[in-house]
């Protein structure tokens, strides 16, 4: 083979080996722009917003008809790591031009298409109509021995170290500890026979017996160590609240709502699946919509029953077959449904937040 035969040869491999890396290149962007072009839409999807009234039973309210108002909304971070207790960011206080108009709805201008991170649902008041306030509260023990430890803690801690009578003070606070301990056992029997219980409870410890020392003191002396026992605060709770509802639909349009309902509450208490305020992809889920509950007078705020912060739908059950047997209409709608519904709240309830609209109003929280 001469030199002009074996130049040419390797150029027509050198010709293939470039277009076979051009398609797979191709390929990759063909690829990349279709993952985007899902992401995009999925992104599209997460946004769209469709507002609207649905409501049951179909007949048109009064102004002194009461009823519960559910408001769907996108759910708001905080934007940092804590929230200020009597914060208003989770009132539920309404908007004059749009959710407070929900109630004057006409039925022919109800919504015929399932709500989208947006619109209100009115139901009738419940017949199990409660509220439930929690504060937390737990037992703690603290004894005489304890509590001189404690102090003695504290006095040391706070000795000026380096500084001029530090090693005073130090004494001072070891010397204030052991008087503290004699005059709470009442004399040194007392208090040596207290130590000597305890390094016994410890000692049969080794042996797998559970024994404490106000027991070995309750066997040998009938006595215990007072244990000044007190209920303190533990903190605030979140309140829940159920709802329970039977649903009859008596005609098309009534049958319409109630489909639409059972499926704007499904929807929107499920989590995003495109999310975050970071334009963040699908290794991330965003939190569902919030939903702000309100009972309701007409078009006003009911003047008596208690006010609601924002609420995170939890739980949701459906039951198809309402009378224990399974009966439907001509175009598939049950006869009798009942949907349970169990509301949580993003936020305790503190005492400011009566000073303050809604809470203002009624019986508050």
């Amino acid at each position: 083979m001469s030199a002009g035969e074996t130049k040419n040869g390797n150029n027509a491999d050198f010709t293939r080996s470039d277009a076979i890396n051009a398609l797979r290149i191709d390929n990759l962007n063909n690829s990349i722009r279709n993952e985007n072009d899902k992401y995009n839409e999925f992104r599209k999807k997460s946004k769209r917003r469709r507002g609207g009234v649905l409501r049951y039973p179909l007949e048109a309210l009064t102004e002194h008809t009461d009823y519960l108002q559910i408001d769907i909304e996108e759910y708001v971070a905080l934007g940092g790591y804590t929230s200020e207790p009597g914060s208003s960011s989770r009132y539920v206080t309404g908007d004059y031009f749009g959710s407070d108009r929900a109630g004057r709805r006409s039925s022919n201008r109800l919504s015929k298409k399932p709500l989208i991170n947006a619109g209100s649902i009115l139901l009738p008041i419940p017949s199990n109509l409660a509220d439930t306030n929690n504060v937390r509260y737990d037992g703690s023990n603290l004894n005489g021995l304890g509590a001189v430890g404690v102090k003695a803690s504290e006095n040391i801690m706070n000795v000026p170290i380096g500084e001029k009578g530090a090693s005073d003070a130090f004494q001072n606070a070891v010397s204030t500890a052991k008087k503290d301990v004699v005059a709470g056992f009442g004399n040194v029997e007392a208090a040596t026979n207290v130590f000597t219980k305890f390094l016994s409870a410890k000692a049969v410890g080794i042996f797998g017996v559970n024994v404490t020392t106000s027991q070995l003191l309750a066997r040998a002396n009938g006595e215990i160590l007072n244990p000044n026992m007190e209920l303190l605060f533990g903190g605030p709770t979140l309140r829940n609240f159920r709802f329970n509802y039977k649903f009859t639909p008596r005609n098309e349009k009534e049958a319409e709502q109630v489909k639409l309902i059972i499926r704007a509450f499904k929807r929107n208490m499920a989590p995003a699946a495109q999310g975050g305020t970071l334009g963040s992809g699908n290794f991330f889920l965003k939190t569902p919509n919030v939903f702000n509950l309100r009972y309701r007078t007409g078009s006003k705020n009911h003047k008596f029953l208690n006010k609601f912060k924002q609420c995170f739908l939890t739980d949701m059950s459906t039951t198809y077959t309402g009378e224990g047997v399974y009966s439907t209409y001509d175009d598939g709608t049950p006869v009798s449904i009942i949907l349970d519904l169990s509301f949580k709240e993003l936020q305790p309830i503190y005492d400011v937040d009566y000073d303050s609209k809604p809470g203002t109003e009624g019986v508050g929280y």
